[in-house]
């Protein structure tokens, strides 16, 4: 084929690269019978938006006539979006660290016209240089060793496709023990920076579910050095410049080790789990500043990540690219002599405040940021640049500094939405929004769910991505995992029985098309995805969680909720899939971890009251408002009826007034009306521990 065929696609990152000189495929069964039919190998180059590195090789190589010819000479080149097929992506990255590379993006694979992988690599220059040979050469010799060397190329795919299947399908085991939770977080601890917080060295991501582990520890045994590495991290993180404190949200990582210098991308997912961490580790704190950040990064995201359709429905764009106008960062830094000119005599208490200085303090420009002093200032101090942030912020008459920012081009906003990242965020903003009564935050959670089960629904079964009306993609496990965990914080900011009977509804169909008979636990593609070589299985967790432990987490508190004893036995069916690795490997599974948890010691809370009684609200408020670990909230009207098997089947108000039940296990204490008893029995339930 003769063509660039990617003006057919609806994915941002594929459309940048329609105009290349490269002669794009999309992936799918008429590619692979292209290269069946011409005998070439594949290029697979495989990539994002918002992907730096993903630029440059397309400015260095593909938007090159020279080097775009060789490539249409020699390969049937195909572009894929990892976010759209992230099964995709987890089976050639897989297929690289099997060559015994480190995995990253851009992702450049050789493949048969099968789609078995034989070679690859990153990113490659289009001249040699940084220890890399010269994309061109590359390509001469890959082809040259496919045609020429055909037995050895066919020994490579077929190891490496053996492997595969090895390495992506996890021995099972004898399940979890209850010591596990506890020597998985003596080790994660020793990992973060004792300084800076985060793991140690650089670059440093976020990883707020490594945290949340931490966390959990910490509300689970009360050892100071579980939540004095929680609350390190997020104090550096919330004050460093990976955080944007014009405009709000995190970006992806800092490249530094002190969070300073971001890459400047922005990611729903990122966002979505620090909000949701943030709102957790605030509960217990009340930190002034990580209410302040849940809040500003909330309003950054409904300002800047809807996407909307017809009738007024909107859900969540993907990300924010870290380059404009060919630079990294361009965006988002300044010079002092632009703060000086826009906020006057205003200007040195800012800038000493954010750390702005004529010499810069990132390649000659300004990232703002107040890493020197993370500890937020007295209130006429953190007041007076409250007010400096609106003069810049307000209406665009009066916001002068974000005038000059946005005379700058943009960067691009990745708009398609995914249904797993979607649930994410749905599911931060019902917590946050029931943690800070913030009813608007829970409407948007309301509507971008609403959105994903009727827009991104087809014939009964979930699709991945949509993007201006047209649904791309079947679903993997992480989309019904995720929209099933964000049913179930519905229900328990709202107490709308429709969010349990949905995520029952999307955990069946996960056990249809995804369950695995023979060794337990979830596909991450569905049985009738047909252009995978392999069904990759994990627990494992990276910059998202993994569709096995957030599955594990929705079965689990499904059971809690309904009482249906099935839903715990998959739940610990799952887990036990998962179990053969000791407490290092749990680290790197934290959901998987936090549901074994959750099935050991869940504490739930049913409050019985009308929704617009003050005194139901305020029953819900403390029952939110205590720091406590496995915690489920369900929410009753007066008369309403539980399941038989659910421990508190047929408790109802009480003398007319709106009551609370506490219940651990099989057994719920006696009923209580006073927000501050209610308290106490909490705290001295958090106190005692699990088995209290």
């Amino acid at each position: 084929m003769s063509a660039n065929v990617l003006v057919n696609e609806t994915s941002p990152y594929l459309l940048q690269h329609k105009d290349n000189p490269v002669h794009w495929q999309a992936w799918g069964p008429e590619t692979l019978a292209l290269a069946e039919r011409e005998n070439k190998p594949i290029l697979l180059s495989i990539g994002y938006a918002a992907c730096h590195w993903c630029h440059v090789m397309a400015h260095e190589s593909f938007e090159d006539a020279a080097i775009a010819a060789v490539m249409n000479e020699l390969f049937v080149n195909v572009k894929v979006d990892r976010e759209e097929r992230p099964d995709l992506d987890v089976i050639y990255q897989t297929a690289l660290s099997l060559l015994g590379q480190q995995g990253g993006w851009p992702l450049t694979m050789f493949l048969t016209p099968a789609g078995e992988p034989f070679w690859g690599g990153t990113y490659f220059p289009a001249t040699s240089r940084f220890g890399r040979p010269a994309f061109p050469e590359v390509l001469g010799r890959v082809a040259e060793a496919y045609h020429g060397e055909s037995d050895s190329v066919r020994r490579s795919a077929d190891a490496l496709c053996e492997a595969l299947v090895r390495v992506t399908r996890p021995r099972g085991g004898d399940g979890l023990s209850a010591d596990t939770p506890d020597q998985a977080a003596g080790v994660a601890v020793r990992l973060v920076d004792p300084v800076y917080g985060g793991t140690q060295g650089a670059p440093k991501f976020p990883q707020p579910l490594f945290f949340g582990l931490l966390w959990r520890a910490y509300l689970r045994t009360g050892s100071p050095a579980f939540g004095a590495a929680v609350s390190m991290t997020l104090d550096h993180m919330c004050q460093g410049g990976i955080y944007d404190h014009l405009g709000g949200g995190f970006a992806r990582y800092s490249t530094d080790d002190q969070w300073l210098a971001p890459h400047f991308e922005k990611m729903l997912y990122d966002n979505a789990l620090l909000i949701d961490l943030l709102t957790e580790v605030w509960r217990e704190s009340h930190n002034p500043l990580y209410a302040v950040r849940v809040r500003e990064t909330v309003e950054w995201t409904l300002a800047e990540m809807t996407v909307e359709a017809d009738g007024g429905a909107f859900a969540f764009a993907s990300a924010f690219d870290a380059d404009s106008e060919g630079e990294e960062g361009k965006y988002y830094v300044w010079s002092a002599d632009e703060i000086d000119s826009i906020l006057g005599p205003d200007s040195a208490a800012f800038k000493d405040a954010y750390d702005v200085t004529p010499e810069g303090n990132w390649e000659g420009h300004v990232i703002l940021n107040r890493t020197a002093r993370p500890e937020l200032g007295d209130a006429d101090h953190e007041a007076f640049l409250a007010g400096c942030r609106r003069r810049l912020l307000e209406t665009r008459s009066r916001q002068r500094l974000l005038e000059t920012r946005s005379r700058r081009i943009a960067p691009l906003r990745d708009d398609k939405v995914l249904a797993d990242w979607n649930g994410l965020m749905i599911r931060a903003l019902a917590n946050a929004g029931a943690t800070f009564a913030e009813p608007r935050w829970l409407g948007a959670a309301e509507s971008a769910f609403a959105f994903v089960r009727e827009r991104m629904s087809e014939d009964g079964r979930l699709r991945h991505s949509w993007r201006n009306g047209r649904l791309r993609h079947a679903a993997v496990i992480d989309d019904y995992a995720n929209m099933g965990a964000a049913a179930l914080a519905l229900f328990e900011a709202t107490g709308t029985q429709a969010y349990v009977d949905q995520a029952a509804v999307w955990v069946e169909r996960a056990n249809v098309h995804y369950w695995d008979d023979e060794e337990g636990g979830y596909f991450l593609s569905a049985d009738d995805t047909t252009d995978v070589i392999a069904r990759t299985k994990t627990a494992l967790d990276n910059a998202v969680p993994s569709g096995n432990g957030t599955m594990a987490e929705v079965l689990a508190r499904l059971f809690f909720i309904t009482g249906n004893d099935a839903f715990r036995v998959r739940a610990e069916d799952v887990i036990r899939a998962f179990s053969a690795e000791g407490p290092e490997r749990m680290v790197h599974a934290p959901i998987c971890l936090g549901t074994f948890e959750l099935l050991q010691g869940a504490v739930q809370i049913v409050v019985v009251g009308d929704a617009g009684d003050p005194e139901m609200r305020a029953l819900t408020e403390t029952a939110l408002d205590v720091p406590l670990a496995g915690r489920i909230l369900v929410r009753l009207a007066p008369g309403a009826v539980l399941p038989p098997a659910h421990p508190a089947s047929g408790k109802d108000q009480l003398g007319g007034r709106a009551t609370a039940y506490v219940c651990r296990g099989t057994r719920c204490g006696l009923p209580v009306i006073e927000p501050e008893a209610l308290r106490a029995e909490l705290s001295a339930m958090a106190a005692n521990g699990p088995g209290a």
